[in-house]
């Protein structure tokens, strides 16, 4: 299995990313060869203070990278010779099965779109996030690349995320819930209430309407929205993670008691943030489009990247997308 890699997306690009690329290349069985895409003497500069660099890494030069505060659809169009162009052409091509970046969201969302197109049957490709509950993780989908859906694409990304849901979760008969402003039918805006009726028309195991205070309870396994909630929902959710642990750490400094108390919860509080813990998520797929594409955090580490190599590859050895467009052809 090849994967390719935008070397130069994200807050600690390249250093962070070839680190992770490394790691993954050094210890994840399943991988033929890794390709680092972007600026070649910055990624060898970083080699350096890696060791022994694994023979299956390789770089593709790239001349320029898209900044996280461009517009996606000038950049990718501008910049010809950019990181992410260049690391989804390499799928395009079929010489790559899968890419990673923790570059520009929406010029990733542009990139995959416009070079792989979508999958028949399916209008846009939504991002789809795994979010941690006590109990089991469900998936969010839309998490952010469409701000606007009318229904039938509610619809098509309700079916992306039960089939992601089964493959990568395990989930048998993953229930769907549509976020809306009340469990009730009649709850929601005019596009939550035709989706609504839709997916009660579908093949799908529909729960109806979930709010926010649903989501962490475990009651559904994949949260349906369009991107502009789901992309809220996501940053929210980080904000309140971080803040807890600032809070947590913050009321255990106050007394020596309190010390003594948090080193008697060491293991459960370390239990605790990894189970919150996104760089264990690594990257959310962008389910939809014609190619095995994967979006990390903005600010990964090597940690995330190497798990979004993770990602990638199980992604590509659980054929999601044949499974998305025989699921669509089944149901149209």
């Amino acid at each position: 299995m090849h994967i390719a890699v935008d070397a130069m997306g994200g807050d600690f690009a390249p250093r962070e990313i070839v680190r992770g690329a490394v790691e993954a290349a050094r210890s994840l069985p399943g991988l033929d060869k890794i390709t680092l895409v972007g600026d070649e003497a910055a990624i060898r500069r970083e080699y350096a203070s890696c060791g022994a660099i694994p023979a299956t890494l390789n770089i593709q030069h790239a001349m320029e990278a898209v900044g996280m505060e461009e517009s996606p659809a000038n950049a990718i169009r501008r910049k010809k010779d950019n990181s992410i162009s260049r690391a989804v052409d390499l799928v395009k091509k079929g010489l790559a099965d899968a890419m990673i970046s923790a570059g520009n969201t929406g010029a990733v969302v542009v990139a995959a779109t416009l070079k792989l197109r979508t999958l028949p049957g399916i209008d846009r490709p939504a991002i789809a996030t795994v979010m941690p509950t006590p109990e089991k993780p469900f998936v969010l989908i839309d998490a952010g690349a469409n701000t606007d859906c009318p229904a039938r694409l509610l619809l098509q990304f309700a079916i992306m995320g039960q089939i992601y849901a089964q493959r990568i979760l395990g989930c048998q008969n993953p229930r769907i819930g549509l976020m809306s402003v009340g469990t009730e039918e009649s709850k929601g805006n005019e596009i939550t209430k035709e989706a609504f009726h839709l997916l009660s028309e579908a093949k799908l195991n529909f729960s109806g309407n979930i709010e926010g205070h649903d989501l962490y309870k475990g009651n559904v396994d994949v949260a349906v929205c369009d991107g502009f909630v789901g992309n809220v929902i996501l940053k929210t959710s980080e904000s309140v993670v971080h803040a807890t642990g600032h809070w947590i750490k913050q009321e255990f400094s106050r007394s020596p008691l309190r010390i003594l108390g948090a080193l008697l919860l060491t293991r459960a509080l370390r239990d605790m943030k990894k189970r919150v813990d996104p760089d264990l998520a690594g990257g959310a797929p962008l389910l939809g489009v014609n190619g095995v594409c994967i979006i990390s955090h903005g600010s990964s580490s090597a940690r995330a990247i190497y798990h979004a190599i993770r990602v990638a590859r199980d992604s590509v050895n659980a054929r999601i997308n044949e499974l998305i467009t025989q699921t669509i052809g089944s149901s149209s």
